[in-house]
């Protein structure tokens, strides 16, 4: 290591930096879009256990349902959105493309798609309650179709956001991959 007041290399100003080697920009991207991904799983993680925590002092009745209102339909498949979590994760270490694959098709079917049924299956509740202000089913207090849509947009973006990283991550693998069988 150098420094700026030791001394240096006789014939050098300081500008002959330009012939060491550098990350190839396909290795960054991809470094980068995993602790993207990473950071969205944790996320994903954190909503998943919300709902699960709803659904599990619901049904085992550990608060009054005036308190924790019965969950809605959409929770039920939301459950399984584990399972695309999982297999991002498995994916990340050794740059499995087909374990992301699977990971983009499974949180299609098992996080996005219980999520657009659930805004349907709310919406006659949630129109309910801003036409007349009448709510029937509460989470602490607050309009359970209101905490609900609230989750289900952060779960969007989160979603949205995944699948969007997870798309470039595996451009930039499969790039990777196309160049080592060209050579």
């Amino acid at each position: 290591m150098t420094s700026r007041v030791g001394p240096r290399s006789v014939g050098t100003n300081g500008s002959d930096f330009k012939h060491r080697e550098r990350i190839a920009p396909h290795y960054q991207m991809s470094a980068s879009l995993k602790s993207e991904v990473r950071k969205l799983n944790v996320v994903h993680l954190i909503i998943w256990l919300l709902v699960a925590a709803q659904m599990t002092v619901s049904h085992f009745n550990l608060i009054s349902h005036d308190t924790v209102s019965m969950p809605y339909q959409w929770e039920y498949p939301y459950l399984l959105s584990l399972l695309p979590l999982f297999c991002s994760s498995l994916s990340l270490p050794k740059n499995n493309i087909s374990y992301l694959v699977l990971s983009m098709i499974s949180a299609g079917l098992f996080s996005v798609a219980p999520l657009i049924y659930g805004g349907m299956e709310m919406f006659p509740v949630a129109q309910q309650l801003y036409r007349h202000g009448k709510a029937y089913r509460f989470i602490f207090g607050f309009s359970a179709v209101t905490v609900m849509y609230l989750v289900m947009v952060v779960a969007v973006q989160v979603h949205a956001w995944q699948l969007y990283y997870m798309k470039k991550l595996l451009d930039s693998w499969f790039n990777t991959t196309q160049e080592k069988k060209k050579k």
